[in-house]
């Protein structure tokens, strides 16, 4: 059976694999994502470069290796009235974020990049969700802020932690707020690779 690498440092990527039972091995990568973002300005288009990078990256790395896998990579931002907003630097800069959002609804858009590293094809995609949010008094986007879940994450929430009280609906694939739209991974995987995560026996996990 064919190893899967999620090329990713997020932690919440893993444990969505981890949830649907994905055996899968992980490889950091390390994006300059500021170049892509002064290059390109739509949303879905910068997604879906840096998923192409991380995966290339991955791929680079096992160019001399006999190893047969599929690897994923994945990238998320959110947008809001045309603005795109990716991860904050600071706790400031998360509560400038939050406030932006707070109240409101806003797109959390992630695109996904999927290749084999003994296949030169290469297929992304890009997943959109609507998430609203309910009104915070800024004490209380301050005391969310503290508990440091806006580390790492597009929009400085995680919906899977403690944003979930705030947040009033999801319009579109829950998983791809966490960072992942499982959906269409497991799409693409069957339909360009012909690889069902169904296939996979329990004595994998």
């Amino acid at each position: 059976m064919k190893k899967i690498i999620l090329a990713s440092k997020s932690i919440d990527r893993s444990e969505i694999l981890k949830r649907a039972k994905v055996p899968f091995e992980t490889f950091i990568t390390n994006i300059n994502e500021d170049i892509y973002k002064v290059k390109i300005s739509d949303a879905h288009n910068l997604v879906k470069e840096l998923a192409k990078a991380k995966a290339l990256l991955a791929k680079k790395n096992f160019l001399d290796d006999t190893l047969d896998a599929i690897i994923i990579a994945a990238d998320t931002v959110v947008v809001l009235d045309g603005e795109i907003i990716g991860k904050a630097k600071n706790e400031e800069e998360a509560f400038n974020i939050l406030k932006k959002l707070n109240g409101r609804t806003h797109e959390l858009i992630t695109g996904i990049a999927i290749t084999e590293t003994n296949n030169p094809k290469i297929i992304d995609d890009t997943v959109t969700t609507n998430v609203q949010f309910i009104n915070l008094f800024d004490e209380e986007l301050k005391l969310y802020i503290k508990n440091g879940e806006w580390k790492g994450r597009a929009g400085a929430y995680s919906i899977k932690d403690k944003a979930s009280l705030f947040t009033k609906k999801i319009n579109g694939s829950a998983s791809n707020v966490i960072g992942l739209p499982m959906n269409k991974l497991f799409e693409i995987l069957r339909k360009e690779f012909s690889f069902n995560l169904f296939q996979l026996e329990d004595s994998e996990f």
